[in-house]
């Protein structure tokens, strides 16, 4: 979507989005099923909310981030679980896909920052399996349904979503610093499947059937234009950067 949004939409009945230049926040009512990887209350819960949080590239206060995700929450007394993501990534790369097909409404939410492209299998900066890493270039890529999804279909959603992810960036043509293959994401991405109160229920999510067809179509194309959309605010970015450049040299040398 590159028309502006308002403040706060709907996107689904009993699924409201505010958009700020800090936050994309997501109001479920009643309360859904979430399965994410999220940094605050990953994994599969019952959520009454989700959080985008925008973040500097390189936080220096030492606060955990579920922590900083929490915090966030209650200074706004939103109450109820909230699935927190965070990423480094301006809130202008929001990109929306919406379908509606035989009654099941279903609504891909993308942001998108690209500093820190990987391939998978690529080697991996920290080297204990505790490590947390700090790099927040980060793609949080939130896929809600009006479907009831059972818990196997809450996962295929989300390898179908993570699949789409991984296709839009190899279209684009990104590439990992790291071995120069084809990236499949960033060092630091989040995704979310938020299943619905039907009254239709969806059992199977593969790319075999309708609904991993549309998951993998919307996050397709939601994170294809999300990335062309970061590619040229970073080429346009590099391009005033040597302007400015050239522009001081030719004075020094009138000088």
């Amino acid at each position: 979507m590159n028309e502006p949004l308002p403040r706060v939409v709907t996107l689904m009945d009993g699924v409201t989005l505010e958009r700020t230049p800090a936050h994309l926040h997501v109001e479920l009512s009643p309360p859904r099923t979430v399965l994410s990887s999220a940094v605050l209350n990953g994994g599969l819960t019952e959520a009454s909310r989700l959080l985008n949080l925008a973040v500097p590239q390189r936080c220096e206060t030492g606060e955990p981030p579920e922590e900083t995700l929490s915090r966030y929450c209650a200074d706004r007394d939103w109450h109820g679980t909230c699935v927190g993501m965070m990423t480094a990534a301006t809130m202008d790369s929001l990109r929306i896909v919406r379908t509606t097909e035989q009654g099941v409404d279903l609504v891909v939410l993308v942001t998108c920052g690209l500093s820190n492209p990987c391939c998978a299998g690529d080697r991996a900066e920290h080297r204990l399996m505790a490590d947390r890493p700090t790099e927040r270039g980060t793609i949080n890529t939130i896929v809600l349904t009006s479907a009831i999804l059972t818990e196997a279909a809450l996962v295929e959603s989300l390898m179908i979503a993570t699949e789409g992810k991984s296709a839009a960036l190899q279209q684009a043509g990104v590439t990992s610093p790291v071995s120069g293959r084809p990236a499949t994401g960033t060092g630091t991405d989040a995704v979310a499947v938020v299943g619905g109160c039907g009254p239709q229920k969806v059992s199977w999510a593969g790319k075999h059937v309708l609904f991993g067809e549309i998951v993998g179509r919307s996050v397709l194309e939601a994170v294809g234009a999300a990335t062309v959309s970061t590619v040229a605010a970073v080429d346009a970015a590099v391009d005033a950067a040597m302007d400015g450049l050239a522009r001081e040299r030719a004075d020094s040398r009138r000088a």
